[in-house]
């Protein structure tokens, strides 16, 4: 009988639980994030931090909120700027508070649903734990999430909105970073002339672009796999040899083989993302090309992918490919993204 009485409560609890969550979130607008058929599955979970009008309004204006670093001069748009596929725009490395210089260059954010891990050295895991780096990095935002959310509390402005995204009174660090998953979570570029063209949607591409797409799949796919244009892992391809100020994944694993490696990044809006590379040493396209072909700096951990049989490194492009290739890589180019205006910094405070 007692164990009986104990499952009916459990079963009242539960009830009560699912109902309080569903009346919570009745006022409030889901936003159906539509979902790209020809990218894989999603990695983070929506279920958990469904995506509302409220919740993502506020987190495009914490995107955009300087306060958020010591200085109060710096916000995450600050090195991410929608014009330039949300990279910082001419610069090789971030620019932080006191116009200090980072040592790596900003990663695009986009399509960020679909990644197992985040930055150049795969050191956080979640989606919702990218926002703590740069706010506490000494270098970029230069300040400690504590006072981040005693700042956030004492703005009535700021307890309203986080009340009216997620029905509570105080703002805490759960709320905090859920907000900037939301938004960061609808960021998918899925719309470039390449994604029409093979979800049959009317586009084509021309003969050059299709030769470029040709000698893609043959010299580049193994890294930059599947329509995410990245497979995720982690290689060193050759850009540098001293390792001496960034030693990359070596840092988060302490592991000596990884020494040098970065993430592969995303190709997609290549065009608008210059400079290259982890250290924006690359100002073009072009430039790009020949370091794969004429460029590769030899180290102990330079990726097997761009060993040639004679023990050379490097990949073999003619100049004709390589026109090619770039004319490719430009049908990643996803205007309607670049220009959405749910995207910018709202321009009230």
């Amino acid at each position: 009988m007692m164990k009986n009485r104990i499952l009916v409560f459990v079963f009242i609890l539960l009830a009560i639980i699912t109902a309080s969550s569903f009346i919570g979130m009745h006022d409030q607008k889901l936003l159906q994030i539509q979902m790209p058929t020809n990218f894989p599955p999603p990695v983070y979970d929506l279920s958990i931090n469904p995506v509302t009008e409220e919740g993502f309004g506020l987190g495009r204006k914490l995107f955009y909120e300087p306060m958020l670093s010591r200085d109060g001069n710096v916000s995450c748009g600050s090195c991410h700027q929608q014009s330039a596929a949300f990279i910082q725009a001419g610069h090789d490395f971030s620019h932080g508070v006191d116009n200090q210089h980072g040592r790596r260059n900003a990663l695009p954010i986009f399509n960020a649903l679909f990644y197992k891990t985040f930055f150049w050295d795969g050191g956080v895991h979640n989606l919702d734990l990218v926002p703590v780096n740069p706010i506490e990095n000494r270098i970029e935002m230069d300040e400690k999430m504590d006072n981040v959310l005693s700042k956030l509390n004492n703005s009535s402005s700021y307890r309203n909105l986080f009340k009216q995204a997620f029905k509570v009174d105080s703002i805490t660090s759960k709320e905090f970073l859920q907000a900037f998953s939301q938004f960061m979570g609808a960021m998918i570029s899925a719309n470039s002339r390449y994604d029409k063209y093979v979800r049959k949607e009317g586009e084509t591409l021309t003969a050059e672009e299709l030769s470029g797409l040709r000698i893609f799949e043959e010299k580049c796919r193994s890294c930059h796999a599947t329509d995410l244009f990245t497979d995720g892992s982690y290689r060193n391809n050759g850009i540098t040899n001293d390792f001496r100020f960034d030693k990359g994944r070596q840092e988060v694993t302490l592991n000596e083989g990884d020494k040098g490696k970065f993430k592969v990044p995303t190709l997609r809006n290549i065009e608008y993302t210059a400079p290259y590379m982890h250290n924006g040493s690359l100002e073009t396209l072009e430039d790009v090309l020949h370091h794969y072909t004429n460029g590769i700096k030899p180290s102990d951990t330079v990726d097997s992918v761009f060993r040639k049989k004679d023990g050379s490194l490097g990949i073999d492009l003619t100049a004709n490919e390589k026109k090619n290739l770039i004319a490719f890589l430009k049908t990643l180019s996803d205007k309607e993204f670049i220009n959405n205006s749910i995207f910018s910094e709202t321009i009230d405070r």
